[in-house]
């Protein structure tokens, strides 16, 4: 959905770079990162009513979707065709998943150069088991001193 809210609305609602801030805002937060971006853009466009009405827009198709398949996977899980169309899909969740990261990375100013910086992250936590949620507030509190720098010069 994330390339799809992006076509959306930047341009006739955000900025390219209000849109990086809600995005990089929304993934720190709890939650479906989708639904976080919509009730962020909600709110700054319209306050309580548009994050109400963004995450109700964001949310209610998927879930009634995903409720109306539930109701009927049950008699076709066990079915070969099936399962084996499953099979098939996951390349594809992951290139949906894998497009956004790359065109967020290039917007965000990632380069193989600084690629680094996520790669060692990401080994941090699973390798030595670090919460993320600490990785976070570090992330802050570098971002916020790195800011305070940038403005004393």
């Amino acid at each position: 959905m994330l390339p799809l809210m992006e076509r959306e609305l930047v341009g006739p609602y955000l900025s390219k770079q209000d849109f990086l801030d809600i995005t990089a805002v929304a993934q720190s937060a709890p939650g479906i990162m989708a639904i976080n971006v919509a009730i962020l853009t909600g709110y700054r466009l319209c306050r309580v009513p548009g994050a109400c009405a963004a995450a109700l827009g964001a949310a209610l198709p998927s879930f009634i979707i995903i409720l109306l398949i539930a109701l009927f996977f049950r008699k076709f899980a066990e079915n070969p065709f099936v399962q084996r169309v499953f099979m098939g899909v996951r390349p594809a969740v992951v290139a949906l998943i894998l497009v956004p990261v790359f065109t967020l990375a290039k917007s965000a100013g990632v380069t193989l150069k600084t690629v680094w910086v996520c790669v060692a992250v990401a080994l941090a936590v699973w390798l030595l088991k670090i919460s993320p949620v600490y990785v976070v507030l570090v992330a802050v509190l570098c971002g916020v001193l790195f800011g305070k720098k940038e403005r004393a010069q």
